[in-house]
């Protein structure tokens, strides 16, 4: 992000630059409010928190939100185990749209269920509420399980391809690795949702559900946390 004076003027120093990303990303001011701060431009601002976010993704997410290897997979298990009760699982998988504004073509594939435009971001957490997959970039008209078939997650785990062969016998079946998702989600062996509320369930179907949706708060908790509205 670090820039060269030149004959012209001086360069804004790279703490400075830092600064107004941070203050952009982290409050969502306007550009014009967050350049009289500064005392920058409005382009100044957008090019600081683009620049910003670049390097992140560059830098920083590679080294923050990477896939789990086999010790990883197993003391995600434990922990979610040991709070909740719920052996094998390791984490819990949701989307959320982002706000964008609305792009020249193809705006109305952009265009949610909430009616506003947005991109999807997919994440899946572990039981402490840390990302350990994403997946970002589609229109928000998609549903959440067209996004998943469209990620990489699905491609692998599909193919027995992502989760460490560790299985355990629970009541009967052997169960390997799985992470929890909502009623969008189709079932899978390593997706495993909430029984459907049909007015039939039984006593055992009710505290299941009720441990899944317990457990599946750590994912929505996340993106709450990353939007900043908690």
């Amino acid at each position: 992000m670090e820039r060269q004076d030149t004959a012209f003027r001086e360069c804004i120093p790279l703490k400075k630059r830092v600064a107004i990303a941070l203050w952009k990303l982290a409050i969502g001011s306007e550009y014009r409010s967050i350049g009289h701060l500064f005392g920058v431009s409005n382009t100044t601002v957008c090019r600081c928190v683009q620049d910003f976010c670049a390097a992140a993704e560059t830098l920083l997410v590679p080294e923050l939100i990477r896939s789990p290897d086999r010790e990883k997979f197993a003391e995600m298990a434990d922990y979610t185990e040991n709070r909740w009760g719920l052996p094998q699982c390791v984490g819990a998988i949701d989307g959320s749209h982002i706000p964008i504004l609305a792009p020249q073509e193809y705006h109305c594939d952009y265009f949610n269920r909430k009616g506003w435009h947005s991109i999807i971001l997919q994440g899946v957490v572990d039981g402490k509420g840390h990302f350990w997959n994403v997946f970002a970039g589609m229109p928000g008209s998609l549903h959440d399980a067209q996004v998943l078939r469209l990620s990489s997650l699905w491609e692998l785990a599909s193919r027995g391809n992502y989760f460490p062969p560790c299985t355990r016998n629970i009541g009967g079946v052997n169960a390997g690795y799985y992470i929890l998702g909502d009623n969008a989600y189709p079932l899978q062996n390593w997706l495993i949702k909430t029984f459907p509320d049909n007015g039939r369930l039984t006593a055992e179907h009710v505290i299941y559900n009720k441990k899944i949706c317990r457990a599946r708060v750590v994912v929505e908790n996340a993106f709450g946390r990353l939007k900043g509205s908690s």
